[in-house]
């Protein structure tokens, strides 16, 4: 995922600003680490707050690499204990679920939409926390797919004729934020919780070269500038809500 900064020119000019803690929360990413980019350090404070969170990550990884001699097979084992451990830096309680689609090869069908659903109905959750699909000029398909698959896997797991083989009740979450998005119009206020954002990120250490540009034999330089990054970002996406530090997405509500 990009740390490039990103225009909120186009944003709601009224944020609003922290929903009530929820009991129970589901985080869709399409890839290991997506999550704790998009809203780590919110997962880290409804954690704190004693709020139960599952991870869902769509595919298994095995492309996130810069590295052509690597074994995908030994990729996706890292990048399994990677979510976990990032999981834990995050204070999460919950499941670390793995959909098991091949990376860049993500799409949004019936198969992988039943499945999203399927976990939405069995976690019940109050808030889901995505990739929002529709964000100008991304580049990424999984990125894309896995922002409709959240989406589409809510209308599918909040209406009963959606997928009844199951054999779980249908759930309609109160919630939906889409981080990446460009016109946000919510921000969580993450004042205090972006360090552990931050130890979130570093759990995934197969990840320093390519997505945080962190090269072998320079990584203090390198990962303090990374660090300020984040912290730059978090900074500027709290100034919308007049905090010292944001997260921000676009919410969609009355599902």
């Amino acid at each position: 995922m990009s740390t490039a900064p990103i225009d909120y020119g186009n944003a709601a000019a009224s944020i609003a600003c922290n929903l009530p803690t929820p009991k129970v929360v589901v985080a869709i990413g399409a890839h290991p680490d997506d999550v704790e980019f998009g809203c780590g350090a919110t997962l880290a404070k409804w954690s704190a707050a004693r709020a139960v969170v599952h991870h869902l990550v769509c595919t298994d990884g095995s492309k996130g690499t810069w590295d052509p001699a690597q074994d995908a097979d030994e990729l996706v084992v890292l990048r399994k204990a990677e979510q976990r451990a990032a999981a834990k830096a995050l204070g999460a309680t919950g499941e670390v679920v793995f959909l098991g689609c091949t990376d860049g090869e993500l799409g949004s069908t019936l198969a992988e939409r039943a499945k999203v659903a399927y976990w939405i109905r069995r976690l019940r959750p109050d808030v889901v926390i995505g990739h929002d699909p529709w964000k100008r000029y991304r580049l990424h398909p999984d990125h894309r797919n896995a922002g409709l698959l959240a989406v589409e896997g809510i209308v599918a797991a909040r209406d009963p004729l959606f997928f009844p083989e199951q054999g779980e009740p249908p759930h309609r979450p109160s919630t939906l934020l889409l981080f990446e998005a460009d016109e946000a119009d919510h921000v969580e206020d993450v004042t205090g919780y972006v360090g552990a954002k931050l130890d979130a990120l570093f759990a995934h250490e197969s990840q320093f070269r390519s997505t945080m540009k962190i090269d072998e034999g320079d990584e203090g330089g390198q990962r303090e500038a990374f660090e300020q990054r984040i912290r730059g970002r978090a900074a500027e996406q709290g100034a919308l809500a007049g905090v010292a530090d944001g997260e921000a997405f676009k919410a969609i509500h009355n599902l």
